[in-house]
């Protein structure tokens, strides 16, 4: 090794954030680098996220993890999508897939047809013409050998800590059981140079990683790092999340389902539900918000309720000197479109790819900041743009969310796709164009043009393409299996 290379990483804190740093420096750099992971048994983690997008395959073909075991070892189902239920109107429901539209030409996407078609009375629901979307409504899913991997996974968060602790400690990592006491700094950096634990135990290392949740104990409360609060923008500030009994067949999809004062989400794992309740704390009160959401249940609590406090925002530098934020203690969006294991994954992967000398060379460390960041802003985007495109003003939490200035940034896309029927996208971004597409046409906003080059197909010729697409589907669709009965053939839950 060089004699200035990284020799011993300090993860602080375990749970998802924690574990899936140390499965991946474990697995990946764990012959060159010793890996520590400091965690208390005393210290509850927040383990409610039990949700995922398509990116986290990119995740596990690192670690080599087969999706199966995974799936059975964390009471997984498949997700293809979001429902949104009364988001935009009362009464009124569409589905974020995780499909593409595949089917548009060189100057203009699919949804340029698909305008036409509407306009012309010859074309369906958007989500007729994507297999995703059309499994997600009747329930059926089924993986093949090369088929592309649309799909993301519904999962317990503590089994999932608990998989990737054991794919940790098989690959070296050493598991310090103990709360951290004090963050020792060196007085002539400013660097962290070791944690001193509440029984005297002393760990020093070149690099520490902050996975201690939104106490941020490393970033901000040692090296006061700062903090952007984003919550005039996403203004819920609470959680309440309790499981159930699974009473009906597990859909391929997350529910959220919107409220007088936020929001909540209805996750089907294999054996049991995962409800929960996002809100606004300004709009209705922790013991009001614990009475809607058993009031909404379908199966009997298998938990008591509990409250969950955050503030919407970003550290203002991810990685600071000789330390980075990752997971909560580096902020936190909200869980709408299930972004937070993908960002761990982000922090992980670039810092992996980003690895620096002991003296955290500053090139380094700032291309990590503005391109974490880049990525941040365009998922925070995405999110308010859920909450301000909405027909609805029936209660004081919604007329806000109507009303209140958002970024520049999300007001331009917006508005270019309400001109012009375009959707930006932005080198690198996690949404895409099928994303943004369909959930600013859920949330209302409809095109007042499409390209011009549609105009060259002849509308019998528009008619007999978007038929022969819609077909297509459906046909695809039809020779699934149901999704249930496909999980229970390949990735039966071990603790079922």
């Amino acid at each position: 090794m060089q004699q200035d290379a990284i020799k011993h990483i300090v993860i602080a804190g375990g749970g998802t954030a924690g574990w899936m740093t140390a499965a991946a420096f474990g697995k990946l750099f764990g012959k060159n680098i010793k890996v520590t992971l400091v965690e208390s048994d005393a210290i509850p983690t927040v383990g409610v996220g039990e949700a995922t997008i398509p990116t986290l395959h990119l995740f596990h073909d690192l670690l080599k993890i087969k999706e199966a075991d995974f799936m059975a070892a964390t009471n997984a189902t498949f997700k293809l999508g979001i429902k949104f239920e009364n988001w935009y109107e009362k009464q009124q429901a569409y589905i974020h897939s995780f499909g593409h539209f595949n089917h548009g030409c060189w100057a203009a996407g699919f949804q340029h047809f698909w305008l036409r078609g509407q306009k012309l009375g010859v074309a369906s629901e958007i989500g007729d013409y994507c297999p995703e979307h059309l499994a997600c409504r009747l329930g059926k899913f089924a993986t093949a050998p090369k088929q592309e991997r649309n799909h993301a996974f519904h999962l317990d968060a503590g089994l999932y800590a608990t998989f990737l602790r054991h794919i940790a400690q098989r690959s070296g990592v050493n598991r310090v059981e103990g709360k951290i006491q004090q963050v020792d700094l060196n007085y002539d950096s400013g660097f962290i140079q070791s944690l001193t634990l509440a029984d005297g135990q002393c760990i020093s290392g070149d690099l520490f990683i902050d996975c201690t949740g939104f106490r941020g104990l490393l970033i901000e409360q040692a090296l006061n790092t700062g903090y952007e609060d984003w919550s005039h923008w996403l203004p819920c500030d609470s959680a309440v999340a309790v499981q159930t009994e699974l009473l009906e067949t597990s859909a391929p999809y997350t529910r959220s389902i919107a409220h007088d004062a936020g929001w909540q989400w209805q996750i089907p794992l294999q054996n049991r539900m995962g409800n929960g309740m996002v809100f606004c704390s300004k709009y209705i009160s922790d013991e009001d918000a614990k009475t809607h959401l058993l009031s909404k249940l379908q199966g009997q609590p298998l938990n008591t309720p509990r409250i969950i406090k955050f503030k919407t925002g970003v550290r203002r530098k991810l990685w600071n000197k000789n330390c980075v934020a990752i997971g909560l203690a580096g902020g936190f969006i909200e869980p709408l479109e299930s972004t937070s294991i993908h960002l761990i994954q982000q922090s992980v992967i670039r810092l992996m790819q980003s690895l620096p000398s002991i003296h955290m060379e500053s090139a380094i460390v700032d291309k990590f900041n503005a391109t974490m960041r880049s990525e941040i802003d365009n998922i925070r985007d995405f999110i308010v743009l859920h909450y301000h495109a909405t027909a609805r003003r029936d209660s004081a939490f919604w007329r806000y969310c109507k009303d209140m200035p958002i970024p520049k940034t999300l007001q331009e896309r917006m508005q270019q796709f309400a001109q012009s029927g375009h959707v930006h996208q932005g080198q690198g971004e996690l949404f895409g164009e099928a994303s943004w597409l369909q959930v600013m046409l859920g949330q209302g906003i409809t095109p007042s043009t499409y390209h011009p080059i549609v105009d060259l197909m002849p509308a019998q010729e528009l008619t007999d393409f978007l038929t022969s697409i819609k077909q297509q589907t459906a046909r695809r669709v039809g020779s699934l299996p149901d999704h249930l009965a496909f999980i229970r053939h390949y990735c039966p839950s071990k603790a079922s």
